[in-house]
C-alpha cells in the first residue's frame, strides 16, 4: 500500500512537471444567427446564417518550453459551417491554419505551414471586417484585400518579430511547389504594426502571382473554394490607424488592390461568368468607430467608399460602392454574446462590358440592383 502511494505522487510529480513544460489548448468561435436579404439575384431571403459577423472555426494551440526563452509551437485550425457541419473548404480539414515552428522570447517567431498573410496580421486588427471587430458582413467589396481573411496562403514559410517597445513586424513567402514554374501561384507580404497606449497604426503590402493558375497545390488557390476573386497578379497594400478615448474607440483604414488579369470571381456563391482578361484597381476608404454604452453592451459602425476601375478585353468602367454598416451587440458573460446588426450598400458605375455595377455585400450573394439591405441577428459563443 505504501509503495503505491509513492508510485502514485511520483507520477503526479512527473505529470503536473510535464504540464508546465508543454501545453495544448483548444479554442474557437460559434456564430449562427438569422440573416434577412432583400435582394440576392433578385429575390429577397430568409436564413440561418453561420459566420455572418465572426467566422466559425476550432483549432488546437500548442507549445513546448524547450529552455532559454525558446518554444516550439503549432497551430491547426478548421473553419467550418455551422448550419451543416461541413468544412469551409472541401476535402480539407485544417484549411484555416496548419503550421509547426519556433518561438523566441528575444528574436520572434518563425513557422512553416499554411497560415495568413502581413495583411491580416498587422492591418485587419485595425478594420471593421478584421480582427479587431470579426464583422463580416462589411468587408469591402469581394473582400478584394483580404481584410477579412477570406483565405491563408499554403506552402508558407513566416517570420513574426517579438513586440520591441510596441513595434511589431514580419512577413511571409508562400511556395508554388510546382517544379519548374517558381513563381506560378506563390505569394508574398510584409507588414508593421506599432501600438503604445491609446494609438495603433499599421501598414502591410501583399501580393499573389497567377493566384488561377491550374497549380491548385500552390499558395492560393480559388478552386479550393477560398479566395473570392483569382487574378495573374493580385497585388495589395494599406495603412490605417485607431485611436481609443475612454469607451470610444475611432479608426481610419486606406487599401489600395490591383487585379490584373481576372481569371474567376466567385461572390457570395456565386460564380461570375466571361471575366477572363478583365482588371479591377480598387481603392477602399474606411471609417470605422464603436463606443461601449456599459460595460456588457457597445455600438459600432462603419462606413466604407470604394473607387473602382475596370479595364481590359471587356471595356472600362468606373464601378463605385458604398458601404454602410451598425451593429448592436451584448455580452452575457466573458465568452457569450448577442447581437444585431443592419449592413447596407449602394452601388454605381459601369462594369466595363458587363453593364451597371451592382451591389454585393460580402458572404451574400449579388443584388440584381444597385442596392442590397440586410439583417443579421445572431449569438456568439468562444471558447
Amino acid at each position: 500500500m505504501k509503495k503505491t502511494v509513492i508510485a502514485a505522487g511520483l507520477m503526479g510529480a512527473f505529470a503536473i512537471t510535464a504540464h508546465a513544460q508543454s501545453s495544448v489548448t483548444l479554442y474557437g468561435t460559434l456564430d449562427a444567427g438569422l440573416v434577412f436579404a432583400n435582394n440576392e439575384g433578385g429575390h429577397s431571403s430568409w436564413q440561418q446564417g453561420s459566420g455572418s459577423v465572426s467566422n466559425t472555426y476550432f483549432g488546437l494551440r500548442g507549445s513546448e518550453d524547450l529552455g532559454g526563452g525558446l518554444h516550439a509551437i503549432f497551430t491547426l485550425e478548421s473553419g467550418f459551417n455551422l448550419n451543416n457541419g461541413g468544412f469551409t473548404e472541401n476535402n480539407t480539414v485544417f484549411n484555416r491554419q496548419a503550421f509547426v515552428g519556433l518561438q523566441s522570447n528575444q528574436y520572434g517567431t518563425l513557422t512553416l505551414g499554411r497560415q495568413y498573410d502581413s495583411v491580416v496580421d498587422y492591418l485587419a486588427p485595425l478594420s471593421a471586417a478584421g480582427g479587431g471587430y470579426g464583422n463580416n458582413l462589411a468587408a469591402h467589396p469581394f473582400d478584394n484585400d483580404n481584410l477579412d481573411n477570406s483565405f491563408s496562403v499554403k506552402n508558407a514559410v513566416k517570420y513574426q518579430s517579438a513586440n520591441y517597445g510596441g513595434v511589431k513586424f514580419g512577413g511571409l513567402y508562400g511556395f508554388s511547389n510546382d517544379a519548374g514554374q517558381f513563381s506560378n501561384n506563390r505569394a508574398w507580404s510584409a507588414g508593421a504594426s506599432y501600438g503604445n497606449g491609446p494609438l495603433s497604426v499599421a501598414a502591410a503590402y501583399l501580393q499573389l502571382n497567377n493566384s488561377g493558375s491550374n497549380n491548385v497545390g500552390g499558395a492560393v488557390s480559388q478552386g479550393d473554394g477560398t479566395a473570392a476573386i483569382a487574378a495573374q497578379q493580385q497585388r495589395t497594400y494599406g495603412a490605417g490607424l485607431n485611436y481609443a478615448y475612454g469607451p470610444a474607440n475611432v479608426g481610419l483604414v486606406y487599401t489600395h488592390t490591383q487585379l490584373d488579369g481576372i481569371t474567376g470571381v466567385n461572390v457570395g456563391g456565386t460564380t461570375l461568368a466571361g471575366v477572363a482578361g478583365t482588371n479591377l484597381h480598387m481603392d477602399n476608404y474606411e471609417v470605422n468607430g464603436r463606443y461601449a454604452l456599459t460595460p456588457a453592451m457597445s455600438l459600432a459602425a462603419a462606413y466604407t467608399f470604394t473607387d473602382g476601375k475596370v479595364s481590359g478585353s471587356n471595356g472600362s468602367g468606373d464601378p463605385k460602392w458604398h458601404t454602410v454598416s451598425l451593429q448592436g451587440d451584448y455580452s452575457l458573460s466573458k465568452r457569450t454574446d448577442v447581437y444585431l446588426e443592419g449592413v447596407y450598400q449602394h452601388a454605381s458605375g459601369e462594369l466595363g462590358n458587363f453593364g451597371a455595377n451592382v451591389a454585393s455585400i460580402n458572404t451574400l450573394s449579388p443584388s440584381s440592383t444597385a442596392n442590397q439591405t440586410v439583417v443579421a441577428v445572431g449569438m456568439r459563443h468562444r471558447f
